[in-house]
């Protein structure tokens, strides 16, 4: 059983208070959306969780261990909002590169989940030939072989197709009643069985 917990947690960029004081505890198998208009901290929040930015003030942990520690690191996966993908690698050598920053794993599987993203046969195409669809599916891709027990997923929808977007919500749930914990942003409806909602 896994535990995220964050406490009293605040966010400021210049002037402007994201958020303040936000507190929560997130269990094993729960699957949190976060809402919110452009700018109200979404994936400040998400970045803060991953240990890339430091909040004014608050104390996050995952199963006792604090954010940024080096076991926190290993047991979490960031996805970004932009697609971060070497255009002169292929789909392959690229789900190599970024699953490298967390573990080694056996090629066929890195293949297996480019095939289960709906990427069979594109194994060896340049990424900078894809449609922006593909390139997402490419880093979605990961997500077939993450062990983390936390996924911060920053608009994982993104230029996907409803076939796509269909698709990484079924990971979602399955990872999820394997008793991950899921926080993802999304602008798009989501029709994910048992999410809760935060709204900033």
């Amino acid at each position: 059983m896994s535990l995220l917990t964050i406490n009293n947690l605040s966010c400021q960029k210049g002037y402007n208070l994201l958020f303040d004081k936000l507190s929560l505890v997130i269990n094993s198998g729960d699957i949190l959306r976060i809402t919110g208009t452009n700018g109200s901290g979404k994936t400040s929040l998400l970045k803060i969780l991953a240990g890339l930015n430091t909040p004014e003030q608050g104390i996050i942990h995952l199963d006792n261990y604090p954010v940024k520690s080096e076991k926190y690191q290993s047991i979490i996966f960031y996805l970004g909002h932009l697609s971060a993908l070497n255009s002169e690698l292929s789909c392959l050598e690229n789900l190599k590169y970024l699953n490298a920053l967390n573990q080694s794993v056996d090629e066929q599987r890195l293949i297996d989940a480019l095939n289960r993203i709906g990427l069979q046969g594109y194994e060896n195409e340049y990424c900078g030939k894809l449609s922006a669809g593909q390139k997402r599916r490419v880093v979605l891709s990961a997500l077939f072989i993450s062990d983390a027990k936390v996924w911060l997923l920053d608009e994982p929808f993104t230029a996907l197709d409803p076939q796509g977007v269909e698709l990484i919500e079924q990971c979602i749930s399955e990872y999820c009643k394997q008793g991950g914990i899921c926080l993802f942003t999304t602008h798009q409806d989501s029709t994910l069985s048992g999410q809760k909602v935060l709204a900033l």
